[in-house]
């Protein structure tokens, strides 16, 4: 019904994202994202969300959440030239899934500054030195040593 609603009202549905519709209105555009029972809708232009949230509360049974703090496991922050995702809290509940909480950061081994090259020919790799690679980084430096 839902999707019947958003078509009939001239927004077309995503094609790689079917729960995805989007609206072009001049020059503007406006997303709207459902996932299961929950609809998040957005447009630079506001009076366009506004409008949009009165059509589907005379349309459909729903409450209005104001702005977006979490979905989908992910906290979102809503800032003056764009939005600030993160997943601090579910990494913070996986850490202590596994009990790991209290261990202390390291720095990683990889290079911040490094750019990657797109590999035109695609040069064919060596699989097991890159897997061997991998297996002598997660080792701890006191067994590197040896």
């Amino acid at each position: 019904r839902l999707s019947k609603f958003m078509l009939d009202n001239n927004f077309v549905r995503g094609k790689v994202d079917n729960t995805l519709f989007v609206k072009i209105f001049g020059n503007h555009l406006m997303l709207v994202q459902v996932y299961v029972d929950d609809i998040v809708f957005c447009a630079i232009n506001p009076s366009l969300c506004q409008e949009f949230a009165e059509t589907m509360q005379n349309e459909f049974e729903m409450s209005m959440m104001e702005e977006l703090t979490f979905l989908l496991g992910l906290q979102i922050k809503q800032l003056k030239n764009g939005f600030f995702i993160s997943q601090s809290k579910y990494c913070n509940e996986l850490l202590k899934k596994f009990g790991i909480e209290s261990f202390k950061e390291v720095v990683t081994s990889i290079l911040t500054s490094c750019s990657l090259n797109l590999d035109e020919k695609g040069t064919i790799i060596d699989a097991s030195k890159y897997r061997g690679i991998i297996v002598m980084e997660s080792l701890p430096p006191w067994l590197m040593m040896v």
